[in-house]
């Protein structure tokens, strides 16, 4: 811990979270790219502060408007009105020093979700726990005029989604240009409910009561199969980084979309599953080839694995998670018998 920092402390007494004379340590954490978070110590506990960067601390040249912080905070106020315990509590906002304070979950009671995975502890249960709550979001907010006016964050959500993942991914394979291109604007053109945009195992925590979602910065009033979508993707990639546990992370793949599929009530549930399953491979080829590769999978024949699937996929579409589920489990086998 280290002594708060001088902008830090003056938000912090702009907010009525500390007085002027009160001492206060402070602790950068770590695992994002895209803000400055902190653990500031203050009498009466322990907080977090976060602050949008304009340049996400990634290798690419990867600019993302600031403003984006705004949606978090509408983000999080909006879920505390549907499901509490899915969200840390806001405790106010400084929009002249862009960033905000939430109250600050204690690892050793809210673990990451990542990190359980990647520990090959891979709980079905939870996974559903997921999907049931991303479900009963998008039910609550789908087709909300009010929703969609305070969320009209459609440039930031390309900035930060569309374009790094889908469309950089097409630069690095034009022949998919068209297919992948099709993925960004049926994804940009569907306006159904309000989206987190980036439903990643790592931005979750275990709580007690179910998951707690974290970094909503591109939350937008989108198409509820991206957010699946994206969190599904991870379960398979665990696959190619735990093969050991691969039968554990996909039942989880299938308890969690199975609880989501059970939620959709704005929408043909087979209309959805379809565009969830379209945007898999696509984004599956994205964590290898696009701006933000997963840091797990760092062998050359891991890549080869995840691009002949998604090549294929993306070439000759499935439109069942199920079909995608056992053929995901087919290239899995093949590549654990050509490594052995």
């Amino acid at each position: 811990m280290r002594d708060l920092p001088q902008d830090l402390r003056i938000a912090l007494i702009r907010l009525d979270l500390l007085a002027a004379d009160t001492p206060a340590t402070a602790e950068p954490l770590t695992g994002g790219v895209s803000s400055d978070i902190w653990r500031v110590d203050l009498p009466d506990g322990p907080i977090c502060i976060k602050r949008a960067l304009a340049k996400l601390k990634v290798d690419a040249d990867w600019q993302v408007p600031v403003e984006r912080n705004q949606y978090e905070i509408s983000w999080l106020e909006t879920v505390a009105a549907i499901a509490p315990s899915a969200a840390p509590r806001l405790l106010g906002r400084c929009e002249e020093d862009g960033l905000f304070a939430m109250e600050y979950l204690d690892p050793a009671a809210f673990p990451l979700w990542k990190s359980e995975l990647m520990a090959g502890r891979a709980d079905s249960e939870f996974a559903a726990s997921v999907g049931a709550t991303l479900g009963r979001i998008h039910a609550a907010t789908a087709d909300d005029a009010a929703v969609a006016a305070r969320f009209d964050s459609a440039a930031i959500f390309h900035a930060i989604r569309l374009e790094p993942y889908l469309e950089a991914t097409a630069h690095r394979h034009p022949d998919l240009s068209a297919a992948l291109q099709e993925l960004v604007t049926v994804t940009a053109d569907t306006r159904r409910a309000l989206v987190h945009g980036d439903v990643s195992p790592k931005n979750i925590l275990v709580g007690g009561k179910g998951p707690v979602f974290l970094d909503a910065e591109c939350a937008c009033f989108g198409d509820p199969a991206f957010d699946l979508a994206f969190c599904l993707n991870h379960l398979l990639l665990k696959c190619l980084y735990r093969p050991d546990t691969a039968t554990a992370y996909l039942d989880c793949f299938t308890a969690m979309s199975g609880a989501y599929s059970t939620a959709v009530n704005w929408e043909d549930r087979a209309a959805l599953e379809q565009r969830v399953a379209h945007l898999l491979p696509g984004l599956l080829l994205a964590r290898v080839d696009g701006k933000s590769p997963v840091e797990y999978l760092g062998d050359p024949r891991q890549h080869a694995c995840v691009r002949g699937f998604a090549r294929a996929l993306l070439n000759a579409p499935v439109s069942r998670l199920d079909t995608l589920r056992d053929r995901w489990a087919d290239a899995i086998a093949n590549h654990r018998g050509a490594a052995a």
